[in-house]
């Protein structure tokens, strides 16, 4: 009867792309189906990029499986490590590894998340969570994410002077 919603959003907490699964299911297996479906329109010069350079995530996301994903694709990793996964590492001394790499700094500005859930949280239908069907609830996170879109009337700097 509940149900999650895994969600990528940007600096700006606008929801940039979304799943909902069982609410009995972890964090960490809809990790990589998430960030497959994102989509990054890059402008300027050479190729356009289709993923992101970097992502922050919470200690629930700090999984062996998806740091791997993350190396594979070339997107820098901003996730904390959990105290028993750094324990474990020290116990197994040098065949633990090092410590995988950690920007205090940037792991602050991981509230963004945060934020953008409040943002879809003020609207009454998601916040409340009437709709029973999986697919009626996703128009209903469309329509506000669209909303919450046109709502960001700050625009973004121009490349050129």
């Amino acid at each position: 009867m509940t149900g999650k919603v895994h969600l990528l959003s940007d600096d700006r907490a606008r929801p940039l792309h979304w799943l909902t699964s069982p609410g009995r299911r972890g964090g960490s297996p809809m990790f990589a189906p998430v960030l497959d479906g994102l989509r990054i329109r890059r402008r300027g010069p050479g190729r356009p990029r289709s993923r992101p350079d970097r992502v922050r995530g919470g200690k629930a996301y700090s999984s062996r499986d998806n740091r791997a994903y993350l190396r594979q694709r070339g997107i820098k990793a901003t996730i904390a490590q959990p105290d028993d996964q750094r324990a474990h590492r020290k116990k197994r001394g040098r065949s633990g590894g090092r410590p995988p790499a950690f920007d205090r700094a940037r792991y602050r500005r991981r509230n963004a998340v945060e934020r953008c859930v409040n943002k879809w949280k003020q609207f009454r239908a998601v916040a409340t969570r009437y709709d029973k069907r999986d697919y009626i609830f996703n128009g209903t996170l469309t329509v506000t994410a669209v909303v919450i879109w046109l709502r960001d009337t700050v625009q973004e700097p121009s490349e050129t002077p």
